[in-house]
């Protein structure tokens, strides 16, 4: 007996729905914005970082892009007050990312 039978014996009354899949937007579409997004490093407790901030388009937007990016390069990071930060210099590598998908991307300091 697995599951489903004895769910219908639990509730013989209950008549599953079907589930309705409306999504228009497609998943791998961002938002892309006129201003550049804006890419710095900085040193926090001794260790590098690189920030990424400037982003006008929603939060969700811009948290599947900063999981692509922790992805992509295999390192850690996080989302917070509108910017993302990843732990370690990767610059060069994030700015390569963001122009591949088509962003304005702005070096600052070093």
């Amino acid at each position: 007996m697995d599951l489903q039978d004895q769910l219908k014996n639990l509730f013989p009354d209950h008549k599953p729905q079907e589930e309705e899949i409306v999504d228009n937007k497609p998943t791998d579409q961002i938002w892309m914005q006129n201003d550049p997004i804006i890419c710095k490093y900085e040193k926090r407790k001794g260790k590098p970082i690189t920030i990424l901030e400037g982003y006008t388009g929603a939060d969700e937007d811009f948290k599947k892009l900063a999981k692509e990016i922790k992805t992509r390069l295999s390192v850690g990071g996080s989302f917070k007050n509108d910017t993302i930060i990843i732990q370690g210099d990767y610059r060069n590598q994030i700015m390569d990312i963001l122009k591949e998908k088509g962003f304005k991307v702005k070096r600052v300091g070093g």
